[in-house]
């Protein structure tokens, strides 16, 4: 199923996103729970062939919304499908509410090229042209703080590295950050949570290492304007 998607403001809950997802700086180190080290530090540059294609990402959230209603309509399957033809209305599992989660995730895994710097004690992800993630640790536990903006939290998940937020109006965010066995691949898979809407909306975007300051084809991916992009030179 191809969607199309209208232009609307985006809700209260992106712009929380946008504004507040830059606080996770706080906490305690927590240590590697296997053992092993595992050293994000680095230079990294989005793989956009093996990174996941928004449309598609959104096509199969919609096909499985649609079998989760029509298991629901006691086998009025027509009817089920019809109530999830993506319109405009606002409310639950609604086409505005399905559309704004997808552009939402797409909005907050804009950046091409991430720094990574890591140490016993801290990480730290800039990300271009956003701000950057961080998170502090010591012991066996995610460190979680409470906000006015949200329930923050973050630490080591085995091997992987997680950030997480709750918001207000029944949004949560979460970034897992994993290594690829040869330490040249980096997946960041992000995960957004809507009270409007009962499937989650992932992300999965792969960064290869690179050295900067090397010239190179800067790429842009969007739900509206599909992919973008130019050469740009040596900095």
């Amino acid at each position: 199923m191809m969607i199309t998607p209208k232009k609307h403001p985006l809700s209260l809950f992106c712009l929380l996103a946008c504004i507040f997802l830059s606080s996770l700086s706080h906490g305690q180190k927590l240590q590697n729970r296997n053992g092993k080290t595992v050293d994000f530090s680095g230079h990294w540059e989005m793989d956009y062939a093996d990174s996941d294609n928004i449309q598609a990402r959104l096509d199969t959230m919609v096909r499985e919304l649609q079998r989760r209603a029509a298991r629901q309509s006691n086998g009025n399957m027509n009817r089920s499908n019809s109530s999830m033809s993506m319109g405009s209305g606002s409310g639950y599992n609604s086409g505005p509410s399905v559309i704004g989660l997808a552009q939402m995730a797409d909005m907050i895994t804009q950046s091409q090229l991430l720094e990574v710097t890591q140490s016993d004690h801290e990480i730290k992800v800039k990300r271009e042209q956003t701000f950057a993630l961080s998170c502090e640790f010591y012991g066996d536990y995610f460190q979680t703080v409470e906000t006015p903006f949200g329930n923050e939290s973050c630490g080591w998940d085995s091997h992987q590295m997680l950030f997480r937020i709750l918001l207000p109006e029944g949004v949560s965010i979460q970034h897992r950050f994993t290594l690829g066995p040869s330490g040249e691949r980096l997946n960041v898979a992000t995960t957004v949570v809507s009270d409007r809407v009962s499937y989650p909306f992932t992300l999965n975007r792969v960064y290869n290492r690179f050295e900067p300051g090397k010239s190179g084809i800067s790429c842009e991916v969007t739900l509206t304007r599909g992919k973008v992009c130019t050469t740009e030179g040596s900095k």
